[in-house]
């Protein structure tokens, strides 16, 4: 893991100093800086040493003669393989590092380098091989190291974080009203753009090729789904077993000590197992849990107690990190380092868990990416809900179901014992199943994703900003993506909306940047190049079968875990947030979403916003990821378009989070 940043037409030092510096964070063992001899171009790099802890592998490194530069931030699992290839070409290398791969399979094979590489990776590639040089910028597959950059004219700036671009004078900080529309539809802003106007990512599976002030950007893979037929499900899960098992050996790669992200649920589950088959030692484990007092509103602790009953079963080395955080402490450094506003509470479990792990460990395995790749999410099963739904007449369908969802919140106090978190959520599920009958099934899936009614939404704002947002849509980008895969079958046609557009604008967001904050790398096995492209090739009814997700995932490792973790329904990785909100945020809710700093913003009605906090306070309502997502926004209004000064504390004026942790 490292931060990478530069510029492209003009360079100046202090200020490529300072863009590299505010990344320190992301690489707190090594610093680099370069600039070109004709003055137009500068590379930075902090770096965190995983592979070759020598000086050898410092960055930015060069070819041989110095014609070639590459800043690079992230892992390539087949190095060793390329490095052999490039070796029978007669390239020599000076260090153990897939940072010098790059540079001589560049050197070998041009842009086609990219479609080689199986790994995570942002990289900057300086050719000045030819006058004018040329700078190649370039992403993963799947986004999941991040690519800012924006234009000055015919002149380019690029980081790994957004604040290090805000250095520099030139780069204006202005709202994007269409990106804040969608953001208060999904809490996360889907990509290229981002909140802040002139500044773009580059899409996952893209580069740029910029040269003498022009520049283009291009696809290098896209995900197709080819599924085979005449296959047998048991040889194809005894494949895919075998598949799982390299991906993890593979991921396992370090010179640092490593570890597994353990949530009790399957996919982190499947990795853990895999990891300790692989491992000569005993595999160290992590899993976050909080206070009882602050998830009596959410799910209980299942997560916590599967983990432990999957340590116990692998054997494993295993840390139960049981935090009490000052929540109103740590949303402004979460923000800081989003960058973004991303409104979901995982991105501060993840920061928890990272910080109190990076006291052992530099490198956790992650099972993000499960859900999209193997069809885990009940938006899915939802789908099919849904069909049947909209197929019977409406007074059949809304008549007994108003009934049932006028009953569901009332279960709570007829029942003892019964979790009040596990009501809201039923009765949201089936209020959003109920609405979404009425739409088309690409609609289904976009409400789906979405936490309001298009009316809801629109209810929300001014009159001003109702105005200039009359032909926005929220969904825009999704319903692109479906237009991308209208050969492919509904179930196919939702993965690849989702791995474009929720893996990696929200999960894979908060995992890097929140990981990054603690100087921790989060590996993502599950979305390993053989993985994707052997389940794009999967038939979907082995994907989901009836109402049962992941079916072949689940079948492939059914010898490996204990029957109740491989049964265990979906349970979202997250935080307490409806306990945050209403009790320990209380105040914090009531000074930043008051009346007055509402009104000042100009986007929302004042009188809305409050009905909305009253609603959710005096129960008639859950729209507590609603009033996060208004609080992280106001947070990061206040970090980054009120004022930004990178020389301070970006938490001067709040008060410093205190997270309690404790192992178990």
């Amino acid at each position: 893991m490292c931060g990478i940043c530069g510029t492209a037409g003009f360079v100046r030092r202090d200020l490529l100093e300072q863009m590299t510096d505010l990344m320190t964070h992301r690489g707190p063992d090594d610093r680099g800086v370069f600039i070109s001899r004709d003055g137009m171009f500068g590379l930075g790099n902090r770096r965190l040493s995983i592979i070759d802890l020598s000086s050898a592998g410092h960055m930015p490194m060069s070819n041989e003669d110095g014609s070639i530069w590459i800043s690079y931030n992230g892992e390539i699992y087949n190095f060793p393989s390329l490095r052999s290839e490039l070796q029978g070409f007669g390239h020599q290398f000076r260090s153990h590092t897939d940072s010098e791969v790059l540079l001589h399979g560049y050197e070998q094979w041009g842009i086609d380098l990219l479609k080689r590489l199986n790994g995570m990776f942002a990289l900057a590639l300086l050719d000045t091989r030819e006058r004018p040089g040329r700078l190649l910028l370039a992403r993963d597959r799947f986004g999941i190291k991040p690519l800012y950059y924006t234009r000055i004219g015919d002149r380019l700036v690029f980081a790994s974080e957004i604040k290090s671009m805000l250095v520099l004078p030139e780069v204006r900080r202005e709202i994007d009203l269409d990106s804040l529309h969608r953001y208060l539809a999904f809490l996360w802003v889907p990509g290229p753009e981002t909140m802040f106007k002139h500044i773009s990512k580059l899409p996952p599976a893209h580069y740029m090729q910029w040269r003498d002030g022009q520049f283009s950007i291009r696809p290098y893979w896209d995900l197709r789904f080819e599924p085979e037929t005449a296959i047998d499900e048991r040889e194809l899960a005894g494949r895919l077993r075998h598949i799982l098992a390299r991906s993890v050996e593979r991921q396992m790669i370090s010179d640092v000590p490593l570890g597994v992200f353990l949530s009790g649920g399957l996919d982190s589950s499947t990795i853990a197992a895999l990891a300790a088959r692989a491992s000569s030692e005993p595999l160290n484990t992590y899993t976050i849990a909080y206070r009882s007092q602050d998830s009596d509103l959410e799910q209980s602790d299942e997560d916590a107690a599967a983990a432990r009953e999957v340590s116990r079963h692998l054997h494993s080395n295993h840390h139960e990190i049981v935090v009490a955080p000052d929540v109103a402490g740590l949303l402004p450094q979460i923000v800081w380092h989003l960058d973004e506003p991303v409104a979901d509470a995982a991105a501060i479990s993840t920061f928890l868990i990272c910080s109190a792990a990076g006291s052992q460990i530099k490198v956790l395995l992650s099972g993000q990416g499960g859900d999209e790749i193997f069809a885990g999410y009940r938006l899915y099963t939802m789908a099919r809900l849904s069909n049947i739904l909209h197929r019977l007449p409406k007074a059949l369908r809304n008549g007994p179901a108003t009934s049932v969802l006028d009953f569901i919140p009332r279960i709570k106090d007829c029942i003892p014992g019964v979790r009040p978190g596990l009501v809201l959520a039923s009765h949201r599920y089936l209020s959003k199943l109920l609405a979404s009958a009425e739409l088309e099934k690409k609609e289904r899936f976009v409400f789906g994703r979405s936490y309001y009614t298009d009316a809801q939404q629109i209810d929300l704002y001014t009159q001003d900003a109702r105005s200039s947002l009359a032909s926005s849509v929220a969904g825009d980008r999704h319903f692109a993506y479906f237009n991308d895969v209208q050969y492919a079958g509904f179930l196919n046609q939702m993965l690849y909306v989702d791995v474009k557009t929720f893996l990696p604008e929200l999960n894979l967001t908060y995992s890097d940047k929140l990981s990054s904050a603690a100087s921790v790398e989060v590996r993502v096995p599950l979305l390993d190049n053989e993985i994707v492209d052997f389940m794009a090739r999967v038939p979907e009814e082995l994907k989901v079968r009836g109402f049962r997700t992941k079916y072949l995932m689940r079948k492939s490792v059914q010898d490996l875990l204990p029957p109740r973790v491989l049964q265990r329904r979906k349970a979202g990785f997250g935080a307490p947030i409806r306990a945050w909100i209403r009790r320990d945020l209380r105040e914090f809710v009531e000074d930043l979403l008051s009346s007055k700093n509402i009104q000042q913003r100009g986007y929302f009605d004042p009188q809305r916003v409050r009905r909305l906090v009253a609603d959710d306070r005096e129960g008639r309502a859950d729209n507590s990821y609603r009033i996060w997502a208004l609080l992280t926004l106001e947070v990061w209004h206040r970090t980054f378009m009120d004022t930004f000064k990178p020389e301070q504390s970006a938490f001067q004026n709040y008060e410093t989070s205190g997270a309690n942790t404790a192992n178990r």
